[in-house]
């Protein structure tokens, strides 16, 4: 991705935060860290810490006057990787054998960010918290993604263009999949769950979005049941939930395959009904409407045809770096869809001991309605 799209993402963060009532917000290593500064890494025992300041820009010739720059601190073996991978202008260190706090502690002081209302990462490891309230003992604190989610729900041109990419790699894995035919039977779960690692690689993604799911039999009705030794059998349903990541950003995407033989006399009619609710979920995803009207839309479907009470999830998530973000597609949810928001659609049916059946994709909402990011067969043959 471009570099300036991470400049202009600072930018909308700084003012958002004026606008939920925070001086400033400080991440860690994390999904926060890299929709900021575009840096990728894991965090460690270390601080790590990026501070964000309400109502300043980069830090630029042309950065505005009321405040001071995004600023990163970092160990100091980091520097060069860190300027060399953001554009953060501002770049603070502290070696092994100085103590963190204290340089938490003058960062938060110089930023003007030791009082007030600051946000911490969502996903930030205690620890640091503690030592951040320990350097700012006056703040009061919230959850960046208070700033953070309206902006990261809008996914931009380049967001988009990963999350097809990604897509399309799950799509070319099912294909695979479909090719094994009766070759499947006899496999374990987790002997299919490592096949679909490396057609993922192969088309093109970059290790696994989250931990495979392959539920053959009875296991397709635990919704996660995510893989084991169980051998796959003729005439069962397997669900197969997978996905993998382009540029950072998650493909997800469930389909439920019979791979030889005839499946229980019951599952033709539960396939159809989550096959419908899924298709009739699409057609509701449209700008204006809302993630509720979604979640209904499936839910009708799958409640007319007798399997109300088996359908015991939302009907989807939105996904962006986090494979699990807003919107949340869910009863009780009246946020209005807007063009950028992609999320998954994903029914399920899920008869206790006997089998389950999901179908999901992931959509992005256009200006006139959605975009399907997946296009493989529906179909469990």
């Amino acid at each position: 991705m471009a570099d300036d799209i991470h400049a202009d993402r600072r930018e909308r963060a700084a003012a958002r935060l004026r606008e939920v009532d925070a001086e400033g917000l400080v991440c860690f290593p994390s999904r926060t860290l890299r929709y900021l500064t575009g840096f990728d890494g894991e965090p460690s025992e270390r601080h790590f810490l990026f501070a964000v300041p309400a109502g300043t820009g980069d830090g630029g010739a042309d950065a505005p006057s009321d405040g001071e720059a995004p600023t990163l601190l970092v160990p100091s073996l980091y520097e060069t990787q860190v300027r060399e991978e953001t554009t953060v202008a501002t770049v603070r260190t502290w070696a092994d054998g100085d103590d963190p706090v204290a340089a938490a502690r003058d960062l938060l002081a110089d930023l003007d960010l030791r009082g007030g209302r600051l946000l911490v990462d969502d996903t930030m490891w205690a620890a640091f918290t503690q030592d951040l309230r320990a350097a700012a003992p006056d703040a009061t604190w919230g959850l960046a993604s208070e700033a953070l989610a309206d902006l990261r729900v809008r996914k931009d041109d380049a967001e988009l263009a990963a999350l097809r990419e990604a897509a399309a790699a799950a799509d070319a894995t099912v294909r695979d999949l479909r090719e094994l035919g009766a070759d499947a039977v006899g496999m374990t779960e987790r002997d299919l769950a490592e096949r679909i690692a490396d057609r993922l690689a192969a088309h093109g993604g970059t290790g696994v979005s989250f931990e495979t799911i392959v539920g053959a039999g009875p296991n397709g009705a635990k919704p996660h049941h995510g893989h084991g030794d169980r051998e796959v059998r003729a005439g069962e349903p397997v669900v197969l939930d997978f996905g993998t990541r382009v540029d950072g950003y998650p493909s997800d995407q469930t389909r439920t395959i019979v791979f030889d033989g005839d499946p229980p006399a019951a599952y033709e009619r539960v396939h159809e009904a989550v096959r419908e609710a899924q298709a009739a979920a699409v057609d509701a995803a449209e700008p204006g409407g809302t993630a509720a009207a979604v979640d209904r839309a499936a839910r009708e479907v799958i409640e007319a045809a007798g399997y109300g009470d088996d359908f015991v999830h939302r009907t989807g998530h939105g996904v962006g770096l986090d494979v699990h973000e807003e919107p949340y597609i869910v009863a009780g949810n009246d946020r209005e869809l807007e063009p950028g928001m992609v999320f998954s659609v994903e029914p399920g049916v899920y008869l206790d001991g006997r089998f389950g059946c999901r179908i999901e994709d992931l959509v992005a909402v256009t200006p006139d309605g959605c975009e399907r990011l997946n296009d493989t067969d529906r179909g469990w043959r």
